[in-house]
């Protein structure tokens, strides 16, 4: 099963829980083993797992990203000025891969999927396919 999702994004930069999303679309599959693949097919933009219990924790990550990589830096020479935005999408990547035990995500106790937002606001598209086995 592949599903597709709309996300609008509200910031230049922000982590948005989409696990919801994930688990709906493994109800819909009715596997109870295999993997759940989540892709975003942008570059400047990604998709993680991590904490989702603390908000601190996105916001921290935020910041050292934005330490890390700049927005602007007098070396940068993209013409759209966004290189921050796919150096974080690198750094973070693509695609996560979820097992499926027993009908649900093998998550840790305390962990989320994340689409990661680097170069927004701005309408995006990600996808979670569902493999049987």
């Amino acid at each position: 099963m592949l599903r597709s999702f709309a996300i609008r994004t509200a910031k230049r930069d922000e982590m948005i829980d989409i696990t919801s999303f994930v688990e709906e679309t493994v109800r819909q599959a009715n596997v109870t083993e295999g993997v759940a693949v989540v892709y975003c097919p942008h570059t400047t933009a990604g998709i993680t797992i991590n904490q989702n219990a603390d908000p601190d924790v996105k916001r921290d990550m935020m910041r050292r990203f934005d330490d890390i990589y700049p927005w602007e830096h007098p070396l940068d020479r993209h013409m759209e000025g966004n290189t921050a935005a796919h150096m974080k999408a690198s750094t973070v990547g693509a695609s996560q891969h979820v097992i499926i035990h027993e009908g649900r995500l093998l998550l840790g106790r305390w962990q989320g999927v994340y689409f990661c937002e680097y170069d927004g606001p701005r309408q995006r598209t990600f996808y979670v396919k569902v493999i049987r086995g």
